[in-house]
């Protein structure tokens, strides 16, 4: 496939132009202009770009790329190496902040929705970027605390009384933890988010509704993964998931 496809399909299906983000979405780093193997990943770390080179990647697809605001703007150090492997192996980085975490179908709260069994049928927070459901039945917050670990792999941190019935469900990825008021202000009784924060402890107990924070990466894996996979069934990419152990 032509790299400038690939943006411009890229870019067109997660409508990166409606985004102010705090980087740039899209090419990040050109690299040769055919592309048949495509490795994805959460972060564009030196260990991903090492196994993507390995695995003989001619184009990266990140959710977290570089050049962020207020990001000091010298080549040196840790990112020196990292653009120096991808322009020495003619290797693309693609890399979309928002546009993947808001996406319908490819996106991180879509996709990790899909993954714990719930269909959203409400937004909340900036940009509407937050999710929420109503469960058919009422379940206790240790069920859905155990059905997060199962998924996910890794014990959440949860506040909350592990026997409260929970009916609403908010969740959004990564380090959402901010969007905490607004889930309290559409009605959850549970948010589901990657990190937490200091007052999110207090705000859990002085509100009532739960909070899980069961990791930035972890809650993040899925809507790249949807992406890349997407691109090689309708393409006929080679396509290579690549995840880099992250314990936050």
């Amino acid at each position: 496939m032509d790299r400038i496809e690939l943006e411009l399909y890229l870019n067109n299906v997660l409508e990166a132009s409606r985004f102010k983000d705090y980087c740039p979405n899209g090419l990040q780093v050109e690299g040769r202009r055919k592309v048949e193997k495509i490795a994805t990943g959460v972060s564009a770390s030196l260990a991903f770009l090492e196994a993507a080179h390995e695995w003989g990647a001619d184009a990266v697809l990140v959710h977290h790329g570089y050049f962020w605001r207020n990001e000091a703007p010298q080549i040196t150090g840790r990112k020196y190496h990292r653009l120096k492997l991808l322009l020495a192996n003619d290797i693309n980085l693609f890399a979309y902040h928002l546009p993947l975490d808001d996406h319908p179908v490819y996106g991180n709260n879509a996709q990790l929705g899909a993954k714990l069994g719930l269909i959203g049928d409400a937004r909340f927070g900036d940009n509407d970027i937050g999710w929420m459901t109503t469960l058919p039945m009422p379940i206790t917050l240790a069920h859905f605390s155990a059905q997060v670990e199962q998924t996910l792999g890794r014990t959440p941190l949860v506040l909350g009384d592990p026997d409260q019935e929970l009916r609403r469900v908010a969740w959004c990825t990564g380090a959402a933890q901010g969007y905490f008021d607004a889930a309290i202000d559409a009605g959850a009784d549970v948010y589901l988010t990657g990190e937490i924060s200091e007052q999110n402890t207090h705000m859990a107990a002085e509100s009532g509704v739960a909070f899980a924070a069961a990791g930035h990466h972890a809650t993040e894996r899925f809507g790249v993964q949807a992406l890349g996979s997407h691109l090689s069934e309708a393409f006929n990419l080679e396509h290579l998931f690549i995840d880099i152990h992250n314990p936050v």
